[in-house]
């Protein structure tokens, strides 16, 4: 998770044209274009978290410059939060996920492919949760890598991995494929979306391999009729 202020994220534009460098667009992405992933409609998943029952000791930001104000909520076999996407761009460096396009690039994920490498941002759609702290520990909650994730926004459902961890004190974001997915800017400096986006994860879910993206629809798919059977 990396803060994204706009004078930043204008300078860092500006020197990516100016460098003739062209910022990461939806042309040529491999990483899923659906609007809709499953059976289950973003209307039916979205009637079932219209209330909060807050499990996270308190509340999250949005950005470093941002109040407090996201609580981690608790439903039957899931947690859920609504919020704002930042786009990670981090893990194995490709053509639009690197030093150049992305000026808060790291070349790890938290969690790794089957093979051992870290996770391809550009094509997997993946979900950051914040680092475990006194706020909420996600272990302890049922969630871990590789655990699938509903994402809405704007009527579109996309099933996304939990794939990476963020700063203990802020929540929003997921990976550029699944950003583009969804119709958001996935663009790393100027991308993403302020507010509109909802996380639905499944506890004690797992795809593996984590990067068999069919396998986390597949599942996601199951445990998304579950969901809406069980609340």
């Amino acid at each position: 998770m990396r803060t994204r202020p706009l004078t930043l994220s204008m300078a860092c534009a500006a020197a990516l044209l100016a460098a003739g460098v062209l910022p990461a667009t939806a042309s040529g992405a491999t990483s899923p274009t659906s609007a809709q992933e499953g059976t289950v409609s973003a209307a039916d998943l979205l009637a079932k978290v219209t209330s909060c029952s807050q499990i996270s000791n308190g509340k999250y930001q949005t950005d470093d410059d941002t109040s407090a104000t996201i609580p981690v909520c608790g439903k039957n076999g899931a947690v859920f939060w609504k919020a704002d996407m930042d786009i990670d761009c981090d893990g194995q460096r490709t053509s639009k996920c690197n030093e150049n396009t992305d000026p808060w690039y790291q070349d790890d994920t938290a969690f790794h492919q089957s093979n051992g490498a870290p996770l391809k941002a550009d094509s997997l759609p993946y979900v950051v949760v914040p680092s475990s702290s006194s706020i909420w520990n996600y272990a302890g909650a049922g969630i871990k890598g590789g655990g699938v994730v509903a994402v809405i926004y704007n009527n579109k459902v996309e099933y996304a991995v939990v794939g990476d961890t963020g700063p203990t004190q802020i929540i929003g974001e997921a990976s550029y494929a699944t950003a583009q997915a969804l119709g958001i800017n996935p663009d790393p400096a100027t991308g993403g979306t302020d507010s509109g986006v909802t996380y639905i994860l499944f506890k004690n879910s797992q795809v593996s391999p984590i990067e068999n993206h069919g396998a986390a629809v597949t599942l996601g798919d199951r445990l998304a009729q579950q969901f809406l059977r069980d609340n």
